[in-house]
């Protein structure tokens, strides 16, 4: 009994201490249980909003191949055009080949050719304008390629920012033991969908250069059709040069003996006195023979002319400085425009094609002598006849 009561007296008590540690780690682990739902809360809300992030960007890189296949399509329509302007340019040539042909074997198909040439001139030019159109269209096309390179380099950059932020994620996802395997299987998914972006640039960096390869090829198109443009205007040039030539060495066979007839360069000067009276636009019976002879001549002398040669016979009249004020002349333009025209008339009269001939009047102030002689005046008194382009 006394055992019992020195037991009692000295004895411990631990159900008090024993409940009030059971209760404060009861009270830990909820604070930590509710640090992690929030925690988890807020990773998942940030998860979403990558996610929203990534679908966003998929967007834009669908209507980026949209725009892509758009752009492939317009460049496929450049080359169409380009291939018909080239068969229509070898059509051309080959058309021109034929009628320069057809004129050499027989001059007596002149009139016939003359058509040709008219179509053929304006397909060369139509040719010239599909020229400049298909290098606008090349220019815009360029300039597109430049777009999307610049929507690529923002793209790769986008990429590589959320590609850290899908890191940064996944370090912290690891260092949170649970629910690690759902937070692994979602950044497994983030990483899928940057590999699939990632493989959208690559092509998208393809089509790019190969964008540019095809432009590059549509330059050295281009540039080839317009060197056979200027050689096939030189070589027009060039014949109308032998042409001209062979015209002026004939006309000063023929013209070179007559007196008040003069050879300038590659001009044949008829002194005004030999064709008009003076101060009148009006043709002398002497001035009438002696254009009539040059007519003749120059029927049979240009009738050599293929008809695809564009040329034109000028006639220019010059007066000295003398000034002259009548009422059907008021000033030296008027007097020397009408005598120009004159014999131009005239031309037409004995079988010149009109379209081959060409009025100009210069007045007094182009003279070929500056002295104000008589010998001077009289030689500024002038018309001028001249094979040229038109």
């Amino acid at each position: 009994m006394l055992a019992l009561s020195r037991r009692n007296r000295y004895g411990i008590n631990v159900w008090p201490a024993f409940v009030d540690a059971l209760a404060s780690v009861l009270l830990v682990f909820v604070f930590v249980l509710l640090v992690f739902v929030v925690g988890y809360f807020v990773l998942g809300d940030t998860l979403a909003g990558k996610t929203r992030a990534l679908d966003e960007l998929g967007r834009q890189v669908t209507a980026l191949a949209e725009t892509l296949s758009l752009e492939r399509a317009r460049s496929a329509d450049l080359q169409s055009r380009l291939d018909d302007l080239a068969t229509r340019l070898q059509a051309t040539l080959a058309e021109r080949a034929g009628a320069m042909a057809r004129a050499e074997a027989a001059e007596g198909a002149a009139a016939r050719l003359r058509g040709e040439l008219d179509e053929s001139t304006a397909r060369i030019a139509s040719s010239e304008e599909e020229v400049a159109r298909q290098k606008q269209e090349l220019a815009s096309l360029q300039a597109d390629i430049e777009s999307l390179r610049q929507l690529r380099a923002d793209l790769e950059r986008r990429a590589a920012e959320l590609a850290a932020t899908v890191q940064q994620r996944d370090r912290d996802l690891t260092a949170s033991e649970s629910q690690n395997a759902l937070l692994e299987a979602r950044v497994n998914l983030l990483n899928q969908q940057i590999a699939a972006l990632r493989d959208q640039l690559a092509q998208l960096s393809a089509a790019l250069d190969l964008a540019r390869v095809e432009a590059k090829r549509k330059d050295a198109q281009i540039a080839d059709l317009g060197e056979r443009l200027n050689i096939a205007l030189a070589r027009k040039v060039d014949e109308l040069q032998r042409y001209r030539s062979e015209f002026f060495g004939r006309l000063r066979e023929i013209l070179g003996k007559y007196p008040g007839i003069r050879i300038e360069g590659d001009r044949f000067v008829f002194q005004s006195e030999l064709l008009f009276p003076t101060a009148s636009a009006t043709l002398t019976p002497e001035g009438q023979r002696q254009l009539a002879q040059l007519a003749k001549t120059l029927k049979s002398t240009t009738a050599q002319i293929p008809d695809d040669i564009d040329w034109v016979l000028r006639v220019d009249g010059h007066t000295d400085l003398r000034p002259i004020n009548t009422v059907r002349y008021p000033s030296n333009w008027d007097l020397s425009t009408a005598r120009a025209l004159s014999v131009v008339e005239f031309l037409i009269s004995q079988g010149i094609p009109p379209n081959r001939l060409v009025a100009a009047g210069f007045g007094e102030f182009h003279p070929i002598d500056k002295a104000v002689t008589p010998e001077a005046l009289a030689r500024n008194r002038r018309i001028e006849i001249k094979l040229t382009q038109p």
